[in-house]
């Protein structure tokens, strides 16, 4: 395993293995930190807030996910995070422009490969 894919990018929540806290386009959310997710849960689910398991996942994990053809909804934080390892590793990800995405109304910068590459 390289050094890289034990780097923690953010942190996700589920309530159940199958049922992970996505965004309404049904791509897992990935926050900055903890207390961030917390704040979206509470968005998204606030009728089960406190039922949620908040777990920190790492670039190889998500990278993992990507390949198999898994999308992922980052926020600014976390995106900041996995962009420069997502470079390094030669996947072919964008460059997030959070400004032009809030104008859109979006919060997130969404990643998810055309094709499963496995």
């Amino acid at each position: 395993m390289r050094n890289c894919d034990t780097k923690v990018i953010g942190y996700f929540a589920y309530l159940t293995k199958m049922q992970v806290v996505c965004t309404e386009g049904k791509a897992c959310l990935i926050a900055g930190s903890e207390c961030t997710i917390k704040e979206y849960i509470n968005e998204i689910n606030p009728d089960h807030a406190n039922e949620h398991t908040i777990k920190k996942t790492r670039f190889g994990e998500i990278k993992q996910g990507l390949l198999l053809g898994a999308a992922y909804a980052f926020d600014k934080e976390s995106y900041g995070r996995f962009y420069p390892l997502a470079q390094k590793e030669g996947l072919n990800v964008q460059e997030a422009n959070f400004d032009y995405q809030k104008k859109k109304g979006n919060r997130f910068f969404l990643v998810q490969f055309k094709e499963k590459t496995l």
